[in-house]
């Protein structure tokens, strides 16, 4: 394990508290959240008042991926890309998040980790899903800590913060009331009580939308399953085995989909965005009342996407747009208010931000790209393409205008190919047309390249 201090490449001078003051964060982090959740982007029939208050206030990703996932529980790579900075395979690989995978880890750091050696407080609430030595690295503060997956949304099982680091399974407790409301009571109080000189790190990471679908009946009212649309590339089953067709998340509905089935759950995972967004809006409220709201930058993303009922499938468990595009707003100080931006960029790339805008320079075991360009000309363009892959079942890669995916299960190879600009959905695979081989050649000889560069074992 790699420890050291950064140094800030603002020089000493600039850190003096009279000439220059760091910048707070308040990072915001919700489970399950598909890109395509929120109304000030796009879907008219969800209600997000406070996710579209971000969207006004500062920059809409609406090319924000993550790289994909080593296990079926995707949300742990994502955790682990998300807080080193580091592509999908050396992430999962160092934070010992791919199942059974002996390899030799090598260095990484974590960005609260970072942020806390170099001055910074860093306070936590919610879901980690990493494992209570990662916690305890980057953490030097807390409370309502869930270390698991999924659960009960009204019976979470959380701890408090231990500054030993042990957590032992004996402290557990339950939530008591429902956990999104829970860990934003716990970042509300951070603000509320906080009125110190020394920045700070407030990561509050939600378990909803992610099921159980229980959205408390203020929120479930909002939403009727007639009224709610069915997607346009609704299948009743997906058209081949993708490798990942019996997980948890594919068993949720009964076999062969249904429209009725999947309006249903849609409308329960609307009222679950709904019910994390009125969270979020009180965080919000809170940094608003504070003395730290000019100087804080605050990044609200999702940790992958779900299907519900796209292409036949409901989990994350894929490389369809569905599951791995996602939210990603940020606003804070000298950030544009009410700007998309387009440019292709993965979720890793926000700890290289945060360095940059905390003035620490970027470690050498980072593999992100900062969002500040991007940020202060919407219009910039970043990556030519992205790279994505679950498990050794599936890898694809996308260009603006085409997407291929590479299917290998049971010896056998499938390939997909989608016009991407033409047709979002991925509904018309247009692999198997002989006007399109040149097009699939340059592809996958880009899907090569991409392998060998993440060091993808398939590759």
């Amino acid at each position: 394990m790699l420890r050291r201090t950064f140094v800030s490449t603002l020089g000493a001078a600039a850190l003096a508290p009279a000439q220059r003051k760091k910048p707070n964060f308040i990072v915001l982090y919700t489970d399950d959240q598909r890109f395509d959740t929120i109304r000030a982007l796009g879907n008219r029939e969800v209600h997000t008042p406070n996710m579209d208050r971000l969207a006004k206030q500062g920059v809409a990703f609406t090319s924000a991926y993550i790289m994909g996932g080593t296990q079926g529980a995707v949300c742990v790579p994502s955790r682990a890309m998300l807080m080193t900075g580091q592509s999908l395979f050396r992430a999962a690989r160092n934070t010992g998040s791919t199942p059974g995978d002996k390899s030799e880890p090598g260095p990484f750091h974590l960005f609260p980790e970072v942020l806390r050696e170099n001055g910074y407080r860093t306070f936590a609430t919610g879901k980690w899903h990493n494992g209570p030595k990662l916690f305890a690295r980057a953490f030097g503060g807390g409370g309502n800590i869930f270390f698991g997956g999924m659960g009960d949304q009204l019976k979470m099982p959380v701890q408090d913060f231990d500054p030993s680091g042990a957590y032992p399974k004996t402290a557990i407790r339950p939530s008591g009331k429902f956990a999104s409301e829970l860990f934003a009571d716990t970042a509300v109080e951070f603000l509320g009580r906080d009125r110190s000189e020394q920045p700070f790190l407030l990561y509050c990471a939600f378990t909803s939308p992610h099921d159980p679908r229980m959205a408390p009946k203020q929120f479930a009212d909002l939403y009727s399953p007639e009224k709610v649309s069915l997607p346009k590339n609704f299948l009743p089953e997906h058209g081949f085995d993708n490798g990942e067709l019996k997980v948890r998340d594919e068993l949720l509905a009964p076999h062969p989909r249904t429209p009725a089935a999947v309006k249903e759950h849609l409308a329960a995972y609307y009222a679950m965005v709904s019910e994390v967004d009125h969270q979020i809006g009180r965080i919000l409220d809170a940094l608003e009342r504070s003395p730290h709201a000019a100087n804080t930058y605050v990044v609200f993303a999702g940790d992958n996407g779900l299907a519900v009922g796209q292409h036949g499938l409901f989990g994350k468990q894929s490389v369809y747009d569905h599951s791995v595009h996602v939210p990603l707003i940020v606003k804070g100080p000298g950030i544009a208010a009410n700007r998309r931006c387009d440019a292709f960029v993965y979720l890793f790339d926000i700890a290289p931000t945060i360095y940059e805008w905390a003035g620490i320079a970027k470690p050498a075991t980072v593999d992100g790209e900062s969002l500040a360009p991007m940020l202060k000309n919407p219009r910039k363009q970043s990556r030519e393409s992205m790279f994505y892959a679950y498990r050794h079942f599936q890898r694809a890669v996308r260009t603006r205008d085409w997407k291929l995916i590479r299917y290998t299960v049971n010896g056998k190879e499938t390939i997909q190919l989608f016009h991407m600009a033409k047709d979002p959905g991925e509904t018309t695979d247009l692999a198997g047309r002989p006007e399109y081989s040149e097009q699939k050649e340059k592809l996958l000889a880009e899907l090569k390249r991409w392998q060998q560069t993440t060091g993808d074992p398939l590759g």
